[in-house]
């Protein structure tokens, strides 16, 4: 017996899966869609409301949300450092492999103190993984949206479902995503689906304009990207947007830090975004330095004196929205 199929469409909340989302409603119908939100507790609220609130409604659609949960990792490290807490060796928990940083008796106590689940999870992530994603070591998305979303598939899958996953990813986004196939079948019923990989930006901003979708106000307001917020591959000028339009949130990742910094081995660095990202060595890419740095040319070396012109409400797009 076939199986009825279920288009899924992985929501963000950006302006690529938005278009995917209005795609897959205007060719098979609400019955036949699922739109699903990954929420990986580092969003802006704007984009909690766009994609939870307002697309909704707008729509006339559910849209199911999935979280990333990592009680069992906390359990397990909890376990290891209680263990060199009360002074077994560190090659005895891990074995025999060498850390450039060691645990102290002294440094898992403290730790411990303060390695509980927070239910939000980025943070949790980079509490149990010892530090923050980086380009190279980009974890977030495995574990906080890939994972989740494939468990969710799995369900649909299980209750007797053909899954067809959208995804809003374009070609020329990146060398990488060029290289894309329209379509994937993995077997398993289950297969890819990627509606918009020739589309362009104006394309898919008009599929807005199309179906009268508004995009998500934060591309009026000097963003480039929607997602997390901010994302460990921000760029400057999006990094200095966000801390004169947002700078709670800046404020958020300045606690994050501290926090991450007291659960993970002691003199290791720790920092939202990747060491060198002010392409000096030797630098603190802690997210205040990061932020200091945003708002400087030459290298770093002068303060753009021109960036804070406009006032922080001013609205502002790199796609032309505001014209």
């Amino acid at each position: 017996m076939e199986r009825p199929t279920l288009h899924v469409v992985s929501l963000s909340g950006g302006k690529d899966s938005t278009a995917t989302l209005l795609v897959a409603l205007d060719l098979h119908g609400r019955d036949n869609v699922r739109a699903v939100f990954a929420d990986t507790g580092n969003e802006h609220e704007a984009t909690y409301e766009y994609a939870l609130d307002y697309l909704p409604q707008a729509l006339g659609i559910a849209v199911d949300v999935v979280r990333a949960d990592f009680t069992d990792e906390f359990a397990t490290k909890r376990a290891n450092l209680a263990r060199i807490a009360a002074g077994e060796p560190e090659s005895a928990v891990y074995g025999k492999r060498e850390f450039m940083y060691a645990w102290t008796p002294e440094a898992a106590a403290r730790a411990l103190e303060l390695l509980h689940p927070t239910g939000n999870p980025f943070l949790d992530l980079c509490m149990v993984r010892g530090g923050f994603p980086s380009r190279k070591r980009q974890f977030c998305t495995e574990y906080l949206k890939r994972n989740p979303l494939t468990e969710y598939a799995i369900g649909l899958i299980d209750e007797g479902h053909f899954v067809e996953s959208w995804q809003g990813v374009r070609a020329d986004e990146s060398e990488a995503r060029r290289w894309l196939p329209h379509y994937e079948w993995r077997g398993g019923h289950y297969a890819v689906f990627r509606p918009i990989l020739r589309w362009n930006v104006s394309d898919v901003f008009e599929a807005h304009e199309v179906a009268g979708i508004v995009p998500n106000p934060l591309y009026r307001e000097g963003m480039s990207r929607v997602g997390c917020m901010p994302c460990i591959n921000a760029q400057k000028v999006e990094i200095r947007e966000i801390a004169r339009r947002f700078p709670e949130h800046i404020e958020r990742i300045a606690a994050w830090e501290r926090l991450v910094s007291e659960v993970c081995r002691p003199r290791s660095p720790v920092s939202f975004f990747h060491l060198g990202t002010q392409s000096h060595t030797g630098q603190s890419s802690t997210i205040e330095a990061v932020v200091e740095w945003s708002k400087t040319t030459r290298g770093g070396r002068q303060y753009d004196l021109l960036a804070d012109a406009e006032p922080a409400t001013a609205c502002a797009s790199a796609y032309g929205l505001c014209e």
